[in-house]
Protein backbone atom coordinates (compact mmCIF):
# COMPACT_ATOMS: atom_id res chain seq x y z
CA UNK A 1 0.00 0.00 0.00
CA UNK A 2 1.46 3.31 -1.16
CA UNK A 3 -1.33 5.20 -2.77
CA UNK A 4 -0.05 8.77 -3.14
CA UNK A 5 1.41 11.29 -3.72
CA UNK A 6 3.68 10.99 -6.77
CA UNK A 7 6.86 11.58 -4.78
CA UNK A 8 5.78 9.11 -2.08
CA UNK A 9 5.04 6.45 -4.66
CA UNK A 10 8.42 6.95 -6.33
CA UNK A 11 10.15 6.84 -2.93
CA UNK A 12 8.87 3.27 -2.49
CA UNK A 13 10.61 1.83 -5.55
CA UNK A 14 14.06 1.29 -3.95
CA UNK A 15 12.48 -0.88 -1.24
CA UNK A 16 11.12 -3.18 -3.95
CA UNK A 17 14.58 -3.37 -5.49
CA UNK A 18 16.02 -4.40 -2.12
CA UNK A 19 13.32 -7.00 -1.60
CA UNK A 20 13.74 -8.49 -5.08
CA UNK A 21 17.46 -8.81 -4.51
CA UNK A 22 17.02 -10.47 -1.10
CA UNK A 23 14.10 -12.68 -2.15
CA UNK A 24 14.47 -13.34 -5.92
CA UNK A 25 11.10 -15.07 -6.28
CA UNK A 26 9.07 -12.36 -4.57
CA UNK A 27 6.20 -10.68 -6.42
CA UNK A 28 4.26 -7.56 -5.50
CA UNK A 29 0.81 -6.27 -6.30
CA UNK A 30 0.59 -2.54 -5.63
CA UNK A 31 -2.46 -0.54 -4.55
CA UNK A 32 -2.01 3.03 -5.79
CA UNK A 33 -4.11 6.06 -6.75
CA UNK A 34 -5.27 5.70 -10.34
CA UNK A 35 -3.52 8.93 -11.36
CA UNK A 36 -0.14 7.36 -10.48
CA UNK A 37 -0.87 3.83 -11.70
CA UNK A 38 1.79 4.01 -14.41
CA UNK A 39 4.65 4.29 -11.91
CA UNK A 40 4.56 0.80 -10.30
CA UNK A 41 4.50 -0.82 -13.76
CA UNK A 42 8.03 0.44 -14.34
CA UNK A 43 9.48 -1.84 -11.63
CA UNK A 44 10.19 -5.49 -12.54
CA UNK A 45 9.07 -6.79 -9.12
CA UNK A 46 5.48 -5.57 -9.62
CA UNK A 47 3.10 -8.13 -11.10
CA UNK A 48 -0.21 -6.27 -10.86
CA UNK A 49 -1.31 -2.73 -10.18
CA UNK A 50 -4.60 -2.24 -8.35
CA UNK A 51 -5.84 1.32 -8.89
CA UNK A 52 -7.71 3.03 -6.08
CA UNK A 53 -9.50 6.39 -6.06
CA UNK A 54 -9.52 7.34 -2.39
CA UNK A 55 -9.07 11.03 -3.15
CA UNK A 56 -12.30 10.99 -5.13
CA UNK A 57 -14.19 8.42 -3.05
CA UNK A 58 -13.80 10.18 0.28
CA UNK A 59 -15.75 13.17 -1.08
CA UNK A 60 -18.85 10.93 -1.25
CA UNK A 61 -17.94 8.06 1.04
CA UNK A 62 -21.44 6.64 1.60
CA UNK A 63 -22.29 6.75 -2.09
CA UNK A 64 -18.96 5.08 -2.89
CA UNK A 65 -19.39 2.12 -0.53
CA UNK A 66 -22.59 1.08 -2.29
CA UNK A 67 -21.25 1.57 -5.81
CA UNK A 68 -20.29 -1.00 -8.42
CA UNK A 69 -16.82 0.57 -8.61
CA UNK A 70 -16.26 -0.10 -4.90
CA UNK A 71 -17.42 -3.72 -5.18
CA UNK A 72 -15.10 -4.28 -8.13
CA UNK A 73 -12.20 -2.83 -6.16
CA UNK A 74 -12.86 -5.13 -3.18
CA UNK A 75 -13.12 -8.11 -5.50
CA UNK A 76 -9.78 -7.25 -7.09
CA UNK A 77 -8.16 -6.94 -3.64
CA UNK A 78 -9.32 -10.46 -2.75
CA UNK A 79 -8.73 -12.05 -6.12
CA UNK A 80 -5.34 -13.47 -5.12
CA UNK A 81 -3.89 -15.00 -1.99
CA UNK A 82 -1.29 -12.75 -0.38
CA UNK A 83 1.25 -13.73 2.24
CA UNK A 84 1.55 -10.18 3.57
CA UNK A 85 0.29 -6.65 3.09
CA UNK A 86 2.83 -3.88 3.70
CA UNK A 87 1.36 -0.45 4.36
CA UNK A 88 4.20 1.90 3.45
CA UNK A 89 1.87 4.92 3.65
CA UNK A 90 1.13 4.87 7.37
CA UNK A 91 -2.16 6.75 7.16
CA UNK A 92 -5.66 5.84 8.27
CA UNK A 93 -6.83 5.64 4.65
CA UNK A 94 -4.12 3.17 3.66
CA UNK A 95 -4.51 1.15 6.86
CA UNK A 96 -8.25 0.89 6.17
CA UNK A 97 -7.58 -0.49 2.69
CA UNK A 98 -4.96 -2.87 4.07
CA UNK A 99 -7.57 -4.39 6.37
CA UNK A 100 -9.75 -5.22 3.38
CA UNK A 101 -7.16 -7.72 2.17
CA UNK A 102 -7.37 -11.23 3.60
CA UNK A 103 -3.74 -11.31 4.73
CA UNK A 104 -1.74 -10.14 7.74
CA UNK A 105 -0.70 -6.50 7.56
CA UNK A 106 2.68 -4.97 8.38
CA UNK A 107 3.45 -1.33 9.01
CA UNK A 108 5.14 1.22 11.20
CA UNK A 109 4.60 1.08 14.96
CA UNK A 110 2.79 3.89 16.79
CA UNK A 111 6.06 5.78 17.35
CA UNK A 112 7.04 5.63 13.68
CA UNK A 113 3.75 5.91 11.78
CA UNK A 114 2.47 9.19 10.36
CA UNK A 115 -1.02 8.77 11.88
CA UNK A 116 -0.82 6.85 15.17
CA UNK A 117 -4.22 5.17 14.93
CA UNK A 118 -3.17 3.53 11.67
CA UNK A 119 -0.79 1.26 13.63
CA UNK A 120 -3.80 -0.50 15.18
CA UNK A 121 -4.52 -2.06 11.79
CA UNK A 122 -1.21 -3.91 11.62
CA UNK A 123 -0.58 -7.39 13.03
CA UNK A 124 3.14 -6.76 12.55
CA UNK A 125 4.48 -3.38 13.70
CA UNK A 126 8.02 -2.14 13.23
CA UNK A 127 9.97 0.72 14.70
CA UNK A 128 11.67 2.87 12.07
CA UNK A 129 13.52 6.11 12.90
CA UNK A 130 11.56 9.19 11.86
CA UNK A 131 14.57 11.42 11.31
CA UNK A 132 15.83 9.63 8.19
CA UNK A 133 14.94 10.25 4.56
CA UNK A 134 11.61 8.82 3.39
CA UNK A 135 13.30 6.39 0.98
CA UNK A 136 15.44 4.97 3.78
CA UNK A 137 12.44 4.67 6.10
CA UNK A 138 10.57 2.57 3.56
CA UNK A 139 13.65 0.45 2.89
CA UNK A 140 13.93 -0.20 6.64
CA UNK A 141 10.24 -1.12 6.87
CA UNK A 142 10.44 -3.63 4.00
CA UNK A 143 13.64 -5.18 5.36
CA UNK A 144 12.04 -5.81 8.74
CA UNK A 145 8.69 -6.94 7.38
CA UNK A 146 10.31 -9.42 4.95
CA UNK A 147 13.16 -10.39 7.29
CA UNK A 148 16.31 -9.53 5.37
CA UNK A 149 19.19 -7.17 6.22
CA UNK A 150 18.73 -3.76 4.64
CA UNK A 151 21.45 -3.30 2.00
CA UNK A 152 24.12 -0.71 2.67
CA UNK A 153 24.54 2.25 0.38
CA UNK A 154 22.08 4.27 -1.65
CA UNK A 155 18.96 2.54 -2.85
CA UNK A 156 18.22 1.83 -6.51
CA UNK A 157 14.86 2.67 -8.08
CA UNK A 158 15.13 -0.35 -10.39
CA UNK A 159 13.82 1.47 -13.47
CA UNK A 160 15.27 0.68 -16.87
CA UNK A 161 15.67 4.16 -18.31
CA UNK A 162 16.09 2.83 -21.85
CA UNK A 163 12.39 1.95 -21.97
CA UNK A 164 11.64 5.68 -22.22
CA UNK A 165 14.29 6.62 -24.76
CA UNK A 166 13.31 7.13 -28.37
CA UNK A 167 15.43 6.10 -31.34
CA UNK A 168 16.20 9.74 -32.08
CA UNK A 169 18.74 11.09 -29.62
CA UNK A 170 18.01 14.55 -28.25
CA UNK A 171 20.68 17.25 -28.44
CA UNK A 172 21.91 18.83 -25.20
CA UNK A 173 18.84 20.10 -23.38
CA UNK A 174 17.71 21.18 -19.92
CA UNK A 175 14.17 20.47 -18.75
CA UNK A 176 12.50 22.98 -16.42
CA UNK A 177 10.03 21.36 -14.00
CA UNK A 178 8.32 24.60 -13.05
CA UNK A 179 4.90 23.36 -11.89
CA UNK A 180 3.91 22.77 -8.29
CA UNK A 181 0.77 23.12 -6.17
CA UNK A 182 1.68 25.83 -3.65
CA UNK A 183 2.45 29.40 -4.68
CA UNK A 184 5.35 29.73 -2.24
CA UNK A 185 7.00 26.62 -3.76
CA UNK A 186 7.12 28.24 -7.20
CA UNK A 187 10.47 29.56 -8.38
CA UNK A 188 9.92 33.16 -9.59
CA UNK A 189 8.84 33.30 -13.19
CA UNK A 190 11.31 36.06 -14.03
CA UNK A 191 14.11 33.85 -12.71
CA UNK A 192 12.99 31.03 -15.00
CA UNK A 193 13.13 33.46 -17.94
CA UNK A 194 16.67 34.53 -17.03
CA UNK A 195 17.80 30.91 -16.73
CA UNK A 196 16.27 30.07 -20.10
CA UNK A 197 17.84 33.06 -21.84
CA UNK A 198 21.31 32.25 -20.46
CA UNK A 199 21.13 28.60 -21.47
CA UNK A 200 19.74 29.14 -24.95
CA UNK A 201 22.35 31.85 -25.61
CA UNK A 202 24.86 29.01 -25.31
CA UNK A 203 22.95 26.72 -27.70
CA UNK A 204 21.43 24.63 -24.92
CA UNK A 205 17.81 23.83 -25.65
CA UNK A 206 15.23 24.34 -22.88
CA UNK A 207 12.14 22.11 -22.71
CA UNK A 208 9.01 22.94 -20.71
CA UNK A 209 6.42 20.31 -19.76
CA UNK A 210 3.13 21.29 -18.15
CA UNK A 211 0.21 19.57 -16.47
CA UNK A 212 -2.65 22.08 -16.32
CA UNK A 213 -3.80 25.34 -17.89
CA UNK A 214 -1.94 27.57 -15.42
CA UNK A 215 1.31 25.68 -16.01
CA UNK A 216 0.77 25.83 -19.75
CA UNK A 217 0.34 29.61 -19.64
CA UNK A 218 3.45 29.95 -17.47
CA UNK A 219 5.43 27.79 -19.89
CA UNK A 220 4.50 30.01 -22.81
CA UNK A 221 5.39 33.14 -20.85
CA UNK A 222 8.81 31.67 -20.01
CA UNK A 223 9.36 30.68 -23.63
CA UNK A 224 8.31 33.98 -25.15
CA UNK A 225 9.41 34.04 -28.78
CA UNK A 226 12.69 32.20 -28.16
CA UNK A 227 12.99 29.44 -30.81
CA UNK A 228 15.31 27.38 -28.60
CA UNK A 229 12.67 26.97 -25.89
CA UNK A 230 10.15 24.20 -26.53
CA UNK A 231 6.79 24.15 -24.80
CA UNK A 232 5.86 20.48 -24.89
CA UNK A 233 2.37 19.10 -25.62
CA UNK A 234 0.25 17.67 -22.80
CA UNK A 235 1.87 14.40 -21.72
CA UNK A 236 0.97 11.50 -19.44
CA UNK A 237 3.54 10.21 -16.92
CA UNK A 238 5.10 7.86 -19.45
CA UNK A 239 5.45 10.78 -21.85
CA UNK A 240 7.06 13.04 -19.25
CA UNK A 241 9.39 10.19 -18.26
CA UNK A 242 10.43 9.96 -21.92
CA UNK A 243 11.29 13.66 -21.96
CA UNK A 244 13.24 13.43 -18.71
CA UNK A 245 15.09 10.29 -19.81
CA UNK A 246 16.56 12.25 -22.74
CA UNK A 247 17.40 15.37 -20.73
CA UNK A 248 21.01 16.39 -20.18
CA UNK A 249 19.98 17.96 -16.88
CA UNK A 250 16.88 19.16 -15.08
CA UNK A 251 16.02 22.16 -12.92
CA UNK A 252 13.04 21.44 -10.68
CA UNK A 253 11.00 22.97 -7.93
CA UNK A 254 9.77 20.80 -5.04
CA UNK A 255 7.38 18.66 -7.09
CA UNK A 256 6.61 15.04 -7.81
CA UNK A 257 8.20 15.21 -11.24
CA UNK A 258 11.47 16.21 -9.58
CA UNK A 259 11.42 12.83 -7.82
CA UNK A 260 10.72 11.16 -11.15
CA UNK A 261 13.82 12.86 -12.58
CA UNK A 262 15.87 11.48 -9.67
CA UNK A 263 14.39 8.01 -10.17
CA UNK A 264 15.54 8.07 -13.79
CA UNK A 265 19.03 9.08 -12.63
CA UNK A 266 18.95 12.42 -14.44
CA UNK A 267 21.30 15.09 -13.04
CA UNK A 268 18.96 17.56 -11.36
CA UNK A 269 19.15 20.83 -9.48
CA UNK A 270 16.16 20.97 -7.12
CA UNK A 271 15.04 24.30 -5.65
CA UNK A 272 13.58 24.52 -2.15
CA UNK A 273 11.96 27.57 -0.59
CA UNK A 274 9.50 26.86 2.24
CA UNK A 275 10.31 23.14 2.33
CA UNK A 276 13.41 21.19 3.33
CA UNK A 277 15.07 18.40 1.32
CA UNK A 278 16.40 16.60 4.40
CA UNK A 279 13.54 14.10 4.77
CA UNK A 280 11.81 14.19 1.40
CA UNK A 281 14.28 15.76 -1.04
CA UNK A 282 15.09 14.31 -4.46
CA UNK A 283 17.01 11.09 -3.74
CA UNK A 284 19.66 9.62 -6.00
CA UNK A 285 22.92 10.21 -7.79
CA UNK A 286 23.78 13.66 -9.19
CA UNK A 287 20.98 15.33 -7.21
CA UNK A 288 21.81 18.86 -6.09
CA UNK A 289 19.60 20.61 -3.53
CA UNK A 290 19.54 24.40 -3.31
CA UNK A 291 17.72 25.91 -0.34
CA UNK A 292 16.70 29.56 -0.50
CA UNK A 293 17.05 29.93 3.27
CA UNK A 294 20.76 29.07 3.00
CA UNK A 295 21.46 31.88 0.52
CA UNK A 296 22.64 35.38 1.36
CA UNK A 297 19.88 38.03 1.49
CA UNK A 298 19.50 40.29 -1.54
CA UNK A 299 17.93 43.71 -1.89
CA UNK A 300 15.78 42.69 -4.82
CA UNK A 301 12.49 40.98 -3.89
CA UNK A 302 11.00 38.45 -6.28
CA UNK A 303 7.60 36.74 -6.14
CA UNK A 304 7.35 34.54 -4.15
CA UNK A 305 9.75 36.51 -1.95
CA UNK A 306 11.08 33.42 -0.16
CA UNK A 307 13.06 32.61 -3.33
CA UNK A 308 14.58 36.08 -3.76
CA UNK A 309 18.02 35.03 -2.40
CA UNK A 310 18.19 31.97 -4.67
CA UNK A 311 19.23 33.94 -7.73
CA UNK A 312 19.77 32.60 -11.23
CA UNK A 313 23.54 32.99 -10.78
CA UNK A 314 23.44 30.45 -7.94
CA UNK A 315 21.32 28.03 -9.95
CA UNK A 316 23.61 28.35 -12.97
CA UNK A 317 26.65 27.73 -10.79
CA UNK A 318 25.08 24.49 -9.50
CA UNK A 319 23.94 23.46 -12.98
CA UNK A 320 27.30 23.95 -14.67
CA UNK A 321 28.96 20.68 -13.48
CA UNK A 322 25.96 18.71 -14.78
CA UNK A 323 26.41 19.88 -18.36
CA UNK A 324 28.98 18.69 -20.93
CA UNK A 325 32.24 20.67 -20.58
CA UNK A 326 31.86 22.31 -23.98
CA UNK A 327 28.48 23.66 -22.95
CA UNK A 328 29.22 25.00 -19.49
CA UNK A 329 27.40 28.18 -18.62
CA UNK A 330 28.99 31.31 -17.28
CA UNK A 331 27.60 32.55 -14.00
Amino acid sequence: MKTSSMGDVIHTLPALTDAKSACPGIEFDWVVEDSFAEIPTWHPAVSNVIPVSIRRWRKEIFKTIGSVEWKQFRTQLRKHHYDLVIDAQGLLKSAWVARLVKAPAAGYDKHSVREKLAALAYQHQYKVPTEMHAVERIRHLFAQALDYPKPEGKGSYGIDRSRFCSVTQEATNVVFLHGTTRHDKHYPEEYWKQLAETLTARNIRVRLPWGNKDEKRRAYRIAGDNPNIQVLPKLNLNGVAGVLAQATAVVAVDTGLGHLSAALDIPTVSLYGPTSPLLIGAYGENQIHLCAKDCKPVEYVADPDIFSPLTTDLVLEALQPLLPPSESVAC
